[in-house]
């Protein structure tokens, strides 16, 4: 028997993970709105989130949840963080016993601050939970540009079954047993590229990107370790290759998100307008919690949290690293 994909989401990523799959085993998408499981079914397109790239024509699609799940040999979910745990509370209705459970959430649950695959261990007990995670832009990808990415578990066996759904000529998977740090790398990586966004919007320039970029690499890296992720993972496809392309790619949405903000508009107004969620304005409060809890000086990402949430502006952000023409210094978003 061939195995079986089901994929929980018919957002930008997970449709795009579901027409990776469908190339090698038969694969099914849940779509929550109907209209869009037949789009993909009859005209193979996702145009609200992936507009004017065709997908695998052998990629099926499903507004029915049992239907997706009650057959499947692995579980994809494409869902954001927020909505994660209800979203696989009622897949855990429908899924065999064993069946793994992929995740592609780069995010912490809020409240509870949990990892997307300690939320899997939390709700579905007993299924082998793994993440799949690294620097992939959905549109490339449909386009057919190569890209890489790593699927982390600590169990081999499973991660070698895994890696072989995905794994082909241009989209190359590896595999690694460090679950904490991969995850951990994929949902700081999106607060770091607000802050990528910002130095754009403000027009910083290229080396104030670069710095930022690297010191923001730097946090990530001592939380991950405090939270247990292995040194090695952050320097990475999970670590440094996810946070290059989130932070300088014109389709990342945590950067636009930083982006606008450096224009002057604010996080309500950036984010009303936006079909898709950028994971990094949450997960900078998360950040933040966890900072304190862990106790690791994490600047940028305060900085982050502040123009996101306590009203604060990018130019108070990049205080002492914008020209000024008095010469005059504040206090920079860089304390090292």
């Amino acid at each position: 028997m061939r195995i079986k994909v089901a994929v929980i989401g018919g957002g930008s990523w997970g449709t795009t993970v579901g027409h990776l799959a469908a190339h090698q085993v038969p694969t099914l998408l849940w779509a929550r709105r109907p209209e869009l499981a037949e789009e993909i079914n009859q005209r193979h397109t996702n145009d609200r989130y992936l507009p004017g790239l065709p997908l695998h024509p052998e990629l099926r699609a499903t507004s029915d949840l049992a239907e997706a799940v009650d057959q499947a040999d692995v579980v994809v979910m494409g869902v954001p963080s927020q909505g994660f745990r209800g979203a696989l509370e009622q897949v855990a209705e429908h899924v065999r016993a064993w069946v793994p459970i992929l995740s592609l959430t780069k995010g912490l649950e809020q409240g509870s601050r949990l990892r997307m695959t300690q939320v899997v261990n939390e709700v579905v007990p007993g299924h082998p939970a793994a993440v799949l995670t690294g620097p992939n832009l959905a549109r490339e990808i449909l386009a057919g540009n190569a890209a890489a990415a790593v699927v982390a578990t600590p169990d081999p066996v499973v991660a070698d079954h895994l890696q072989k759904i995905f794994h082909m000529n241009l989209f190359r998977v590896y595999t690694n047993p460090d679950v904490a740090g991969c995850e951990v790398a994929g949902a700081l990586k999106n607060v770091v590229a607000i802050a990528a966004g910002m130095a754009d919007g403000l027009a910083t320039g290229d080396n104030t990107k670069a710095m930022v970029i690297t010191r923001g690499l730097d946090e990530l890296s001592r939380l991950g370790e405090r939270m247990g992720g292995q040194y090695a993972t952050f320097s990475g496809l999970a670590g440094m290759g996810d946070l290059l392309a989130t932070c300088i790619s014109p389709h990342s949405r945590n950067r636009y998100v930083g982006e606008q903000l450096g224009k002057g508009r604010t996080i309500d107004e950036v984010i009303d307008e936006m079909n898709m969620v950028a994971e990094g304005v949450k997960t900078s409060r998360v950040v933040m919690e966890l900072a304190e809890e862990y106790g690791v000086d994490m600047p940028i990402a305060a900085e982050v949290f502040g123009v996101c949430h306590e009203g604060s502006t990018a130019e108070a952000a990049y205080r002492g690293l914008i020209r000024r023409q008095d010469g005059g210094v504040e206090h920079p978003l860089l304390q090292y």
